[in-house]
């Protein structure tokens, strides 16, 4: 599946927020780029709506069809729309390693599942759109473990920041799921409500 790979920067100055996690060109300019990044833009529900799925996409690396397919699937789904949708993308495969904390973004993670470093329950997976079951198990590599990126996740691994819906060992590079992840414990700065309301008109 294609995706975006221009400059994440631009996309969380135009949209007011960090994309990446813990970009520092963003916390220097936060605003707008170009010439005109710091003029007043008149506000619309319309556009209000539409920057709201934006951040969605570009937060989880999807593009339009793809997106518009999770929403289908989501508003499907019994219970709320918008919560179903923000659980289907945090149970993709490459947002759940960046989740567990061995990659340093989700651009990271999904490099990371597309070379082959992952098994789910024992089988190798190199989908990042893969969608994370509850009780799953995901596993590195035995030959990965010892690679570069997975050294630096276990000296750098903060346990406190992984979510209480998977359980991690950055010593063994295993992932446990323990629930799909509910509203309450995603923390993306995201108005999904905003997204139903913008697909509901189109």
């Amino acid at each position: 599946m294609a995706r975006y790979t221009g400059p994440l920067t631009k996309k969380s100055r135009r949209y007011g927020v960090d994309l990446v996690g813990g970009d520092k060109a963003f916390e220097r300019r936060p605003y707008a780029p170009g010439q005109h990044g710091r003029t007043r833009v008149k506000e619309s529900e319309y556009r209000t709506q539409l920057q709201e799925k934006q951040k969605a996409r570009y937060t989880y690396g999807v593009l339009e069809k793809q997106f518009r397919k999770y929403y289908e699937l989501a508003s499907r789904r019994p219970g709320k729309t918008g919560d179903n949708l923000l659980s289907l993308l945090e149970s993709r495969l490459d947002n759940v390693v960046y989740r567990a904390g061995l990659a340093r973004t989700r651009r990271h993670a999904r490099q990371l599942v597309t070379h082959g470093h992952f098994l789910v329950n024992g089988v190798k997976t190199n989908i990042p759109s893969f969608q994370v079951s509850k009780h799953d198990i995901i596993d590195v590599k035995a030959k990965s473990l010892e690679t570069t990126p997975f050294i630096v996740a276990r000296e750098t691994h903060d346990s406190d920041t992984v979510p209480g819906w998977l359980d991690v060992s950055p010593e063994r590079g295993r992932i446990l799921v323990h629930q799909n992840p509910v509203r309450e414990q995603i923390t993306v700065p995201i108005q999904e409500q905003l997204i139903v309301e913008f697909y509901s008109k189109i």
